[in-house]
């Protein structure tokens, strides 16, 4: 994807075109709204995709606006950005983002025939420590789901390193520059001196204060058929043919990279915990097509997980690496158990 542009471009050029698309969307966006409430109903499934299409797309622009309006807001609030890096502020901009997010999904839930469930960790509620988040990675928007729940339902401040090209998207752009999150520059694009992904992830994991949350996807992206095969062929290439051989054994993730989730670790505080984060649901929307093929969805998502403390792992980088590889074998387990159709399906394909 295209590299974004500078910042500067960013806030004065493509946020407030977004503002004006959105404000010129306004009268279309309410007569979707009309026909959506008249003809868009629980009766009609697999019907009605390029209006569903529309009317997300919309509100999605919209919703991008009044999340920029609201920022503009916040930063006027905070003496125009002097006080930024003040805790109310901090406070101010994850309550927003919270109601944001919230109404986003809440949208989603409705036209795109969505349900999310949560099974809790075995731990009746999260600690009040720093938590290290790995999350399989598959399905649009999964990421989008993850952040929710850890905002809404954990009560969490959640932090997480992105691909930089994410900043094209202006009220993601704006919100992570202000949180505890970062974007990151791909090798190939990386300037002298720009940090890399080991780097921004310790510095993030050093400032996680208890309600923290560290959102890392070991796997390094949406786990399809052709990167699966490569990470396998990669793990082979390297002499490490025992990983290997779990990984083909592994039919729905991806053997996961554990360069990021160390740096974490060794950054963390010392009572940190990591919560280890299964998903199912999204997994055969792969391309495009999937997804319109499945418009509307009509899908329950379900996500489940387990804690660990950091004190309770193996104090050496190398049996950390293999603690990982095997929570990757149990959130496989995990998906088998409450996807069954899946696994008959992707065994014959």
């Amino acid at each position: 994807m295209i590299a974004p542009p500078p910042r500067w471009a960013r806030r004065v050029v493509l946020a407030p075109l977004v503002v004006l698309l959105a404000v010129a969307l306004v009268p279309t966006t309410l007569m979707l709204a009309l026909v959506v409430g008249a003809v868009l109903t629980w009766v009609l499934p697999g019907r009605l995709r390029v209006l569903r299409v529309l009317w997300m797309l919309s509100f999605y622009v919209v919703w991008d606006a009044a999340a920029l309006v609201g920022f503009f807001l916040l930063w006027v609030a905070s003496g125009f950005g002097l006080a930024m890096d003040r805790p109310w502020v901090q406070r101010a901009h994850v309550a927003f983002a919270r109601v944001m997010l919230g109404t986003l999904f809440w949208q989603a839930r409705w036209t795109l025939r969505l349900r999310i469930l949560v099974e809790a960790p075995s731990e009746a509620t999260l600690p009040d420590v720093p938590l290290v988040v790995v999350s399989r990675h598959a399905g649009p928007g999964d990421s989008f789901i993850l952040v929710d729940t850890l905002l809404g339902r954990a009560r969490r401040t959640p932090a997480i390193v992105l691909k930089d090209t994410l900043q094209w998207d202006p009220a993601i752009d704006v919100l992570l520059h202000r949180l505890p999150a970062a974007f990151v520059t791909p090798l190939q694009r990386r300037k002298a001196g720009q940090p890399g992904a080991a780097a921004t992830i310790s510095r993030i994991a050093g400032g996680m204060g208890p309600d923290g949350a560290l959102v890392l996807f070991p796997e390094g992206g949406n786990v399809t058929p052709r990167r699966r095969d490569r990470r396998i062929e990669t793990l082979r290439a390297r002499g490490q043919d025992a990983l290997a051989d779990r990984a083909a054994r592994m039919p729905h993730v991806m053997a996961p990279h554990a360069g990021g989730f160390l740096s974490a670790l060794d950054a963390a505080p010392a009572e940190a915990a990591v919560l280890v984060v299964a998903h199912t649901g999204l997994e055969r929307l792969v391309s495009v097509k999937d997804i319109w093929r499945e418009l509307p969805m009509d899908k329950t998502i379900v996500l489940g997980g387990w804690l660990t403390t950091v004190a309770d792992l193996p104090p050496a980088a190398e049996g950390r690496e293999l603690w990982l590889f095997d929570q990757w074998e149990r959130v496989d387990a995990w998906i088998a158990q409450r996807d069954p159709a899946g696994v008959e399906q992707r065994a014959t394909s």
